[in-house]
């Protein structure tokens, strides 16, 4: 396996690949392992991730695992257990010097999700705007190759309560309302942040959501006197260009009421004035410094619905459709006792990504993406990042108890403040070391053709047969 210093540093460094709603291709790694000579010959992902160890021997006793959320994170480490279980290193894994595990351990992982599928969430900008996107951000469950296991199961549903001591869950199911108790030995949190749309859909169901979709473009497109979006942030900029780029007819105007867009990440000043540059050059208007306090409905000469929007220095604009894109995230941790969150509802977890509160059974409880108490941007490729680590260490924890050893689990380090946008036809990008960049070429680089779509499901191997 790499050192863990290294491996931490290219993971974090990739990290902002995958800025809260837009990321960088994970591909790249390769790159980078190639470049600093940790692999000996030019070798693909499917060589190098996942050797299995044809000495293993089973053990006798087996393990639940109950995962809280289908996302990033929560497959991830779904996905990395069960390559560890059968005896296979994980496929996240790119060490070709690394050794395969001696044991296979029967577990069973149950995954619980209120959506009835897996969502390109950093792609919503995109989905909410393009049809043919939108049905392939969105696939259910049962139809993702990749979650086809004897090993793996999926509950539409949430989890009501957990009981520490007991290690039990209460799960309410989407479809019959009905509460369930599911015993577990271990448990993982990644339930993620409750997000208002237009940030993320709030349909439950492809189907709903599709529809969802349409409806929205055709407010887009319907809208007289273009589309104003309230909000500067990542999801603000990314779906302002992107409604320009496929809507280049209507107007489209963003108002953010600081001084400059981005105002609430930890970013250099000419990041976000390459953002704005950008937008302003695509066409959008950019309207700063100034806040919408209030916005009026009100009917057309055509019957259609319009608004009025009031800005703080009292301008009037008028529009034919709003989208609030600020970002009012709530932890969705309602299910934990208050002893295992901070004060803002996240998860106190150790650099292990093991809950640190004082809590019964600690080491059988894990947390992975944008629920943890986590330094830096929250972003997909961490919370993927954080799922193989959890992984990693829930494994060395049960073969701790088969064997009578002791766990070696690796630690993770804060993540730098790094991102990456895409903004309709090009992608700006900051890293500490190598500044602010932009272009074309890095757009298809960091994004493909698909808001990272194809990376991300390739990254976790979800259509291939698990």
């Amino acid at each position: 396996m790499f050192p863990l210093f290294l491996f931490g540093y290219i993971a974090q460094f990739l990290g902002f690949f995958f800025s809260r709603f837009s990321f960088f291709i994970l591909l790249f790694a390769f790159l980078l392992v190639s470049f600093f000579g940790y692999c000996s010959c030019h070798i693909s992902p499917s060589q190098v991730i996942m050797p299995s160890n044809d000495f293993v021997r089973t053990v006798s006793r087996s393990f639940r695992v109950l995962v809280i959320g289908g996302s990033y994170g929560g497959l991830s480490a779904a996905l990395a257990l069960i390559d560890l279980s059968q005896g296979r290193l994980t496929r996240f894994n790119y060490n070709a010097d690394a050794e395969a595990p001696t044991h296979r351990i029967p577990i069973q992982i149950t995954v619980v999700d209120k959506r009835d599928g897996y969502y390109h969430l950093i792609g919503s900008p995109k989905a909410l705007a393009s049809e043919k996107f939108a049905s392939e951000a969105w696939t259910r469950f049962q139809d993702i190759p990749g979650l086809r296991s004897p090993n793996l199961s999926f509950i539409q549903g949430s989890v009501s309560s957990v009981d520490f001591n007991a290690k039990e869950a209460q799960i309410v199911d989407a479809e019959t309302k009905n509460s369930r108790t599911e015993p577990y030995d271990y448990l993982i949190a990644g339930s993620g942040l409750r997000r208002s749309f237009p940030t993320v859909p709030q349909s439950l169901r492809r189907e709903e959501f599709l529809k969802e979709a349409r409806e929205h473009m055709t407010d887009v497109k319907k809208a007289q006197d273009g589309i104003v979006i309230i909000g500067g942030g990542a999801v603000g900029v990314e779906m302002a260009a992107e409604l320009k780029i496929l809507y280049p007819e209507q107007k489209v105007t963003l108002v953010h009421s600081r001084k400059r867009l981005l105002s609430s990440e930890p970013l250099p000043d000419d990041f976000a004035e390459r953002v704005d540059s950008i937008l302003r050059d695509t066409g959008v208007e950019v309207i700063l410094g100034h806040r919408v306090i209030d916005t009026t409905a009100v009917e057309t000469k055509n019957g259609t619905r319009g608004w009025n929007l009031t800005l703080s220095d009292g301008r009037q604009l008028k529009t034919g459709h709003v989208l609030k894109a600020i970002s009012q995230t709530v932890p969705t941790s309602t299910y934990l006792p208050k002893e295992a969150l901070n004060e803002e509802g996240y998860i106190k977890v150790h650099r292990s990504l093991q809950f640190s509160g004082a809590i019964p059974n600690p080491e059988h409880h894990w947390a992975v993406g944008d629920l943890t108490e986590w330094e830096g941007i929250k972003r997909c490729g961490g919370a993927m990042h954080m799922g193989h680590y959890a992984a990693l260490n829930i494994h060395q924890h049960m073969m701790a108890e088969c064997t009578g050893g002791k766990p070696d689990y690796q630690t993770l380090q804060p993540f730098p403040a790094v991102m990456g946008l895409a903004l309709g036809k090009t992608a700006v990008s900051y890293t500490p070391g190598e500044g602010t960049r932009e272009g074309e070429d890095l757009m298809k680089t960091l994004f493909g053709k698909d808001m990272g779509h194809t990376i991300c499901w390739n990254y976790m191997r979800l259509g291939e047969a698990c």
